[in-house]
């Protein structure tokens, strides 16, 4: 399949624009809008930057948006598409978990946040959600959110971790699930001496002596949010 589509444009329907690298999902989620008599889908495209060229030819109404593509990440995307076309919502759909890259979407210019995993009927609320100017995330984010402004959360790690770059917390978040450097680059579309670099810094802004210190305190962190 072409990584770019584009479909039959309808002057009532809301127009969405499908951004994932994976083939099956740009279809399975095609095939749900096509049967909405309010909803269609724009364009599907594969890259962040094939996302970006479109909304530069076509009218969009929500970007529909993973958060893991080759080339740019999806926090990286985010951030540019909101300074690019700040009046273009965006909804994340991702298989990562809504724990711990939620409210770093929402805090990059996102609108919501959903995964794969909730199902169609869920998408559709979520999209109309956005579309109509809210916010939509479960309840179980919403409720951390909230209780992160209380300053409720007031463990040690929650500020060290806020502390990353956007990119030096995805790189923690896989070194967090015992990645080697060479797989980390793969995901990331970004060299090992780039992952490298970020390993670095993370270690300096943890305050911690050794990379071994990083993959242990890494995977500890990974452990408890198994366990939320």
């Amino acid at each position: 399949m072409r990584p770019t589509r584009m479909l039959q444009q309808s002057t009532t329907r809301r127009r969405i624009l499908i951004v994932d690298d994976h083939p099956m999902t740009r279809y399975g989620v095609s095939q749900l809008i096509l049967h909405q008599p309010d909803l269609q889908v724009q364009a599907e495209v594969a890259s962040a930057q094939q996302a970006l060229t479109m909304l530069a030819l076509s009218p969009i109404d929500l970007v529909l948006t993973d958060m893991t593509m080759p080339g740019k990440s999806g926090l990286e995307f985010i951030k540019e598409l909101q300074a690019l076309c700040p009046t273009v919502p965006v909804l994340v759909l991702s298989m990562h978990d809504e724990n711990i890259f939620a409210e770093r979407a929402l805090r990059a210019g996102a609108r919501g946040y959903i995964m794969k995993s909730e199902g169609g009927e869920k998408l559709l609320v979520a999209i109309r959600c956005v579309l109509q100017g809210e916010f939509y995330v479960s309840h179980h984010v919403s409720t951390n959110i909230l209780n992160s402004l209380a300053k409720v959360r007031t463990h040690r790690e929650s500020s060290e971790l806020s502390a990353l770059t956007d990119r030096e917390f995805e790189v923690f978040n896989l070194l967090s699930q015992a990645l080697p450097t060479h797989e980390i680059s793969q995901r990331l579309c970004i060299s090992d001496k780039t992952v490298e670099t970020h390993r670095l810094h993370i270690k300096e802004k943890l305050k911690l002596k050794s990379g071994a210190e990083v993959r242990k305190y890494a995977a500890r962190w990974g452990v408890t949010q198994n366990m939320v």
